[in-house]
């Protein structure tokens, strides 16, 4: 019995609702204990913005060592990085503007999630399937016959990404001491993510 082979494709697009953001500070000091004091100081502002309903700490790291010039031992460097995840998309600003007032020596993100992607991905999956069924009608009009029932259906790769990418670099801070920026003037909104399901489904052609 002939059977008929064809992809679908879905794609479901919905508003992010969870941003993630990646920041290190870095200081200098003549020792390693030095460097971490200057270190320790320069994030004490920081630790309560990371404490706030919505905003959950996913990773610190800690990278103390000593710098060289050629030979010679030039003091040391204690770096902190903090992978920070927002669930409150509202707050973003205010955490930034935290983590920017704070000078860090860089600042990534955001990055745009979806919390969950169920409902997402199963429409996705029969958008996919209609796509396939619509492919497979079109080649058994093609040959002047009748499509039959599906008797396999094989999933693709489902994925998630954002339409747009919207990022910022932060290595410092130009205003006022101690002053919070204006982040909102940034426009960093929640993005569109896309959520696309592949299929490969088989038919039966029938006569």
């Amino acid at each position: 019995m002939a059977e008929v082979v064809t992809k679908g494709v879905g794609k479901v697009e919905r508003t992010a609702d969870r941003a993630e953001v990646h920041v290190s500070f870095e200081t200098l000091g003549s020792t390693r204990n030095e460097a971490v004091e200057r270190l320790t100081a320069r994030i004490a502002g920081v630790e309560p913005a990371l404490g706030l309903p919505g905003v959950e700490v996913r990773s610190r790291q800690l990278n103390v060592h000593d710098n060289w010039d050629g030979k010679r031992r030039s003091g040391s460097r204690a770096t902190q990085n903090y992978v920070v995840r927002i669930d409150d998309v509202a707050g973003l600003d205010g955490l930034l503007g935290a983590l920017v007032t704070a000078e860090p020596t860089w600042l990534n993100g955001p990055t745009w999630q979806l919390k969950d992607d169920v409902d997402a991905v199963r429409e996705a999956q029969r958008e996919a399937v209609r796509d396939a069924r619509r492919r497979a009608e079109g080649y058994a009009e093609a040959l002047g016959a009748r499509l039959g029932p599906l008797h396999r259906l094989t999933d693709g790769d489902a994925e998630a990404w954002a339409a747009e990418s919207h990022r910022m670099m932060a290595a410092g801070y130009g205003g006022a001491p101690g002053v919070p920026p204006q982040m909102d003037q940034l426009n960093l909104e929640a993005q569109q993510i896309v959520v696309t399901v592949r299929c490969t489904a088989a038919w039966t052609l029938l006569d």
